[in-house]
């Protein structure tokens, strides 16, 4: 049994979703569980509809069928979520529930990580990995989402863009 909560997908039926997440998260709190069960998402994303030349912005469901919980995998927690009216199940094989790594956890965007970096658009960087490790460069572009930085670097004599991971520049002093 982990001490860490995990985020676990529980498939429902279809168009239950919101009915399951509220239904955990009370189910959590009726039986004082809210120590394991600490978090329930279903994961969507706004969608600008064009219908008749009417524009409409709506909140679709990304996976349909599917919620994410952070939970501390335990007995009573899994049958607690398990029993829940609408929920077919844990996905992973059999009876064992298998959390999602951290890798697909920043792919669905479930948590966001707030990124703190030593530069800015217009500050001087070292380039301190890679085959340009060594050259200093202006930064141009900081994309935190995809914790990437686009560095001007002159190179004989021509200003070269280049895409870099946060981790491979570091601030000029």
């Amino acid at each position: 049994m982990s001490e860490e909560a995990k985020w676990y997908v529980v498939h429902t039926y279809s168009g239950y979703e919101n009915a399951v997440a509220a239904s955990i998260l009370k189910a959590a709190e009726n039986r004082k569980m809210q120590d394991l069960i600490h978090e329930v998402k279903i994961p969507t994303e706004t969608v600008t509809e064009v219908h008749d030349s009417q524009t409409k912005t709506v909140e679709r469901k990304i996976f349909p069928g599917y919620v994410m919980v952070k939970m501390i995998m335990t007995d009573e927690s899994w049958y607690l979520v398990r029993n829940v009216r609408g929920v077919t199940g844990f996905v992973g094989s059999a009876n064992k529930a298998i959390p999602l790594t951290d890798e697909e956890i920043r792919a669905l965007g479930i948590e966001k990580h707030e990124v703190v970096v030593g530069y800015e658009v217009g500050s001087q960087v070292k380039i301190t990995d890679g085959p340009l490790a060594g050259f200093i460069g202006t930064v141009e572009e900081i994309e935190t989402d995809k914790s990437r930085v686009r560095v001007i670097v002159s190179m004989f004599g021509r200003e070269t863009p280049v895409d870099l991971d946060f981790d491979q520049v570091e601030a000029v002093k």
